[in-house]
């Protein structure tokens, strides 16, 4: 008779493993009854109990094995898949900053000597304005809440200051470092300074 224990791993909770289980367990259930009590001889009725129980294990195992092998090659499909979403949309993104790195580097190599500081001062904002245009093409948002009113889901207080008046109780009043979100994900908090009203 075949071990039902020897069949492969798959995972316990998976209805794959639950059918394949019951379904081994209900033919040994039948083999054990057509035996009937310990010590009896066998009879022809038992005998073709036990084989037709044999067969069945051997049916459920083999089904067993077949929906294991495709439970795997779904995963291995799908992980695959995964990894193919995940650098083409790295690649979308990269190739939004070719243009603002070409520019970075005719920054870099600016003369000291001979290009005033002012122009340098120029190219770098102008590269960090495409920058920031080409990632919130893909879902980048800066968070930069000078002014407004705090918000502990975006925002870290680092320290607060007195409020003048009670309306401008924990209104943000400066910014020590802007935060990001990406496509509703928080990637950094906005840290900031906050006004408290004490009366």
């Amino acid at each position: 008779m075949t071990d039902p224990k020897t069949t492969p791993d798959l995972d316990p909770g998976s209805p794959v493993a639950d059918e394949a289980s019951n379904e081994a367990a209900d033919a040994v259930e039948s083999a054990d009854a057509a035996f009937g009590a310990e010590g009896e001889a066998p009879t022809d009725a038992t005998s073709a109990a036990l084989r037709d129980a044999e067969r069945q294990l051997a049916e459920q195992k083999d089904k067993y094995v077949r929906l294991l092998a495709e439970f795997d090659n779904f995963r291995r499909r799908s992980g695959k898949e995964r990894l193919e979403a995940e650098s083409k949309g790295m690649g979308a993104l990269i190739a939004g900053l070719l243009d603002s790195l070409d520019d970075m580097g005719r920054v870099a190599h600016f003369d000291p000597a001979t290009t005033p500081a002012q122009s340098i001062v120029d190219g770098v904002l102008l590269v960090e304005k495409k920058v920031l245009k080409s990632l919130a093409g893909h879902g980048l948002v800066v968070v930069n809440p000078e002014g407004e009113k705090f918000d502990p889901s975006v925002h870290e207080a680092l320290t607060a200051i007195p409020a003048a008046l009670p309306e401008e109780d924990e209104l943000v009043a400066q910014v020590y470092q802007v935060g990001y979100t990406f496509n509703g994900q928080l990637l950094r908090p906005a840290r900031v300074v906050v006004k408290q009203w004490h009366g």
